[in-house]
């Protein structure tokens, strides 16, 4: 008999300290996920900007492997909140550009709780958590970051409730970009993001113990394609950036991103082929 853990209680008084960690941007990792891209080459080389987000593939936790918990993950971190039959989703974020981080800057990174919320969802209680980052190159601000984590206590083997996926169709565009997915490329974008969560690698496990029904897309992914409609088909950088993931992409599904000029943004979007939307986003160029 499993007992219900009311979750407002498993968080109260949960208050981590911030981290502060630097690191040289070395250009391996963008030409890396330039690769898995299928793009002709870098997107960025050395003191050239590195294009939004991809700074996800550095400042990684070099966790030990008797430190990773039953779900791949730490089994304890510095913001992952003290719940039990911890299951961990990507909800979305926000970017703002200050000035940009250059191919081989070395980079200060203060990270920090922000926020803390449990809220109910169809399936009970989750928990969401805010960190904010800040990225600075010796005095100057680059990067504001805010990531929101939303956190189930879902005991083993129990199925998940997920919505019956409801065709988007395709909206009003002025870019398209069409990308596949398959377990190769999770399992390169896990190695480039150090990401042990087997959701996106281990079948077993994602069906029968966090009853998925398939490996599943990083979220962290999706808004990377996002982000590739300004970066391919505009000639300004990115100024400002926010996403939020409604749905989840399963291996195996083409991912259409679109974007469109809209009242001064880009509205963006990105639909699984045939299906539902799964993420959005809007972003302001400088």
């Amino acid at each position: 008999m499993t007992t219900t853990v009311d979750l407002h209680d498993a968080v109260t008084g949960w208050q981590p300290e911030p981290v502060e960690t630097s690191e040289v941007i070395g250009p391996w990792p963008t030409t890396a996920f330039s690769a898995l891209l299928d793009l002709p080459g870098p997107a960025a080389r050395p003191h050239e900007p590195l294009p939004p987000l991809w700074h996800w593939f550095h400042f990684l936790e070099p966790t030990a492997q008797s430190a990773l918990g039953e779900d791949g993950h730490p089994a304890e971190g510095r913001f992952m909140p003290p719940i039990p039959h911890r299951r961990r989703m990507i909800a979305g974020g926000r970017l703002q550009v200050h000035s940009p981080i250059l191919v081989g800057d070395r980079i200060d990174r203060r990270s920090e709780l922000a926020g803390v919320a449990v809220k109910d969802g169809r399936s009970g209680q989750m928990v969401f958590v805010t960190v904010r980052y800040e990225y600075r190159r010796g005095d100057e601000l680059l990067l504001t970051e805010h990531q929101e984590v939303v956190y189930r206590s879902q005991p083993a083997g129990q199925q998940r409730q997920l919505a019956t996926p409801v065709p988007a169709g395709e909206p009003p565009h002025d870019w398209k970009i069409s990308t596949p997915t398959g377990p190769r490329q999770l399992f390169r974008f896990s190695a480039l993001t150090y990401n042990t969560h087997r959701i996106h690698y281990d079948q077993p496990y994602v069906t029968e113990v966090e009853g998925y029904p398939g490996l599943v897309v990083h979220g962290p992914l999706l808004a990377l394609l996002l982000l590739e409609i300004p970066r391919r088909h505009t000639d300004r950088p990115v100024a400002s950036f926010d996403y939020r993931l409604s749905s989840p992409v399963f291996s195996g599904a083409t991912v259409l991103t679109h974007g469109r000029r809209e009242d001064g943004k880009l509205a963006l979007s990105g639909t699984v082929d045939g299906g539902a939307r799964a993420i959005t986003g809007s972003a302001t160029l400088a």
